[in-house]
């Protein structure tokens, strides 16, 4: 893993939020999921973490926002923790596979990773986390990406052009996105390895 890119240790994301401003807007619920190379070198789906969030005191609650996610913030059987619960255990998790695979941070893997990374890097001041994980500004896209290897940058249709299933009904869960994101991008570097692209070749 280490050497594939570059030190770092690629963790894909997902947030739903109750709004588009990371300072101002609830966090209501995270995914993060590892990867792993197999023996042939093809990369994997590993851990999961998953966390339904508490709003943080005084955050702003967008109605339209929990409209489109279906999120209630406030459900009593939401099973909700706080912000440094659930980003604590995330970047516990996440340091202790880093390590172990010699990189040096992780990197953010999302679709469009700019609104996740946003979100994490606030709540992780917010909770003044002794340390984050991610690497501060570098994150990987998979829109981008997905642009480049499909032809596709929405989400849903890149999946379907890899042949990954996609249902639109489970989509805007954090968990349920960031395991397809995932796919999609295990799909992706796993392809350009079967072109020839990695190793390169001399």
């Amino acid at each position: 893993m280490s050497r594939r890119f570059r030190g770092f240790y690629p963790v894909v994301v997902d947030v739903e939020t109750g709004g588009f401003n990371a300072n101002t807007d609830a966090l209501l619920e995270i995914a993060a999921v590892s990867l792993k190379f197999d023996e042939q070198g093809y990369l994997h789906l590993a851990n999961r973490w998953h966390y339904h969030v508490e709003p943080f005191e005084g955050a702003n609650i967008e109605q339209a926002s929990i409209e489109f996610t279906g999120i209630d913030p406030f459900h009593p059987l939401r099973g909700a923790v706080s912000e440094k619960h659930a980003l604590n255990e995330i970047f516990k998790g996440l340091k202790a596979e880093q390590k172990e695979a010699e990189c040096q941070r992780c990197v953010l893997v999302g679709h469009n990773p700019g609104f996740d990374m946003g979100f994490v890097s606030a709540a992780s001041e917010r909770i003044k986390a002794k340390r984050n994980p991610f690497h501060p500004f570098t994150t990987f896209d998979t829109a981008s990406l997905a642009g480049l290897a499909l032809g596709q940058t929405v989400l849903a249709k890149a999946c379907q052009t890899a042949g990954i299933s996609f249902d639109n009904n489970q989509a805007h869960s954090a968990l349920y996105d960031t395991e397809k994101t995932a796919e999609l991008f295990c799909f992706i570097v796993n392809r350009w390895k079967k072109l020839g692209g990695w190793p390169l070749g001399d």
